[in-house]
């Protein structure tokens, strides 16, 4: 584990990490490590659902609550924060709506206030962005998806840059800047000067509530993140061929994919990502939520898991899985519309992607697929 620990530190150019059972439990973490004692974290409305869940309804129970701002802009972020406000959150590429969030603006307004910027990396990955190199302060992955790649592992990670200046702002990090009675009085911030919120996450959570990851696991995911870097360049490249297909196709209502030029987050990808984007997309059959659910059903090389990042391609439909016990006004808000399908477009041949969307597209509207002869 320590080994898997030290390569996604590397490779996030981090100080520290502390590898987890799973995503989630990083989150969790990643959340209660800095907020201990009560306080809020303001998140943009584009999250995955069960982080969503977490903040909204689970961690509230423990006195920390999750404020959501209106949109992913930094300006509404900050109109969200308040003087017991402890983090930041964001997705760099949310899941599954896609957005791409201006790291360095939030980051901005994260430091004017004086808390952190946490970000989950797990849509990007390393190989993509860094998002410690735009001013974020603690990156959270789920190895399970793309860093793992396999999906025969479950694991999650939080890292640290150590840049934050958590003796700057004392009165409102007590946990790193004041002694620790359970610890013989140690004061994380001055004994782990380069990752004192690593040092406390282990220390304190991990050794006491134990989401530790198996040494099988952490095997597992090393061994995944050995080929990431060719993997995630094929995802793109298919991705983009499968986005481009789509838009143009007569059964598809709207693409939502930062890599085509009339996306709203283009010009963040080109900011970010080279001008390339993550091999997540988002679209919308249509006929609505009864057409999507036909095309979802119609699958069949590409698997029906609500994971991502496989090297398989995966889909679902969100409004009927990942979003489905939240209102559908907060399904809207995380970009959640009725219709919406998600793609995590793996590295099987692109024709062979393209003809299972086809497919499924004619059985979405009640059509009968008719091979073509050769």
């Amino acid at each position: 584990m320590a080994v898997l620990e030290q390569r996604v530190t590397e490779l996030e150019c981090g100080t520290a990490a502390l590898a987890t059972a799973s995503g989630q439990a990083a989150l969790n973490y990643a959340f209660s490590n800095v907020a201990d004692g009560g306080g809020n974290i303001v998140a943009t409305p584009q999250l995955y659902g069960t982080t969503h869940t977490l903040l909204a309804h689970v961690l509230p129970k423990a006195g920390i609550t999750g404020k959501f701002a209106a949109n992913d802009s930094a300006e509404a972020m900050a109109a969200q924060i308040d003087g017991n406000t402890k983090a930041l959150f964001c997705e760099s590429v949310g899941n599954p709506a896609g957005n791409i969030c201006d790291i360095e603006a939030i980051a901005r307004v994260a430091h004017a206030h004086g808390v952190p910027l946490i970000v989950d990396n797990t849509v990007a990955t390393p190989v993509m962005m860094r998002p410690f190199e735009h001013g974020a302060d603690i990156v959270v992955h789920s190895l399970t998806k793309f860093m793992g790649g396999h999906g025969s592992a479950m694991g999650g990670i939080l890292v640290e840059s150590g840049c934050f200046d958590w003796m700057k702002h004392a009165e409102r990090f007590p946990q790193f800047t004041q002694p620790d009675v359970s610890y013989h009085g140690m004061i994380y911030a001055e004994r782990f000067p380069l990752y004192p919120f690593v040092a406390r996450a282990r220390s304190v959570l991990a050794r006491t509530t134990g989401a530790v990851l198996s040494p099988m696991s952490a095997f597992l995911l090393l061994q995944g993140i050995e080929t990431v870097n060719l993997r995630v360049e094929r995802h793109v490249a298919n991705a983009q061929t499968v986005a481009e297909y789509l838009k143009s196709h007569p059964d598809v209502a709207w693409v939502e994919y930062a890599g085509l030029k009339q996306s709203r987050y283009h010009a963040l990808a080109r900011k970010y990502f080279d001008g390339k984007a993550p091999s997540l997309l988002t679209f919308g059959v249509k006929g609505g939520y009864e057409s999507s659910k036909r095309f979802y059903d119609a699958l069949k090389l590409i698997k029906r898991l609500v994971n991502i990042g496989d090297a398989k391609s995966l889909a679902c439909h969100p409004a009927s899985t990942t979003h489905r016990q939240m209102p559908e006004a907060d399904q809207l808000k995380a970009g959640i519309t009725p219709e919406t399908i998600r793609l995590s477009i793996g590295i099987e041949h692109k024709d062979d992607i393209i003809g299972d969307i086809a497919q499924a597209l004619a059985a979405a509207r009640g059509m009968r697929v008719v091979q073509a002869a050769e």
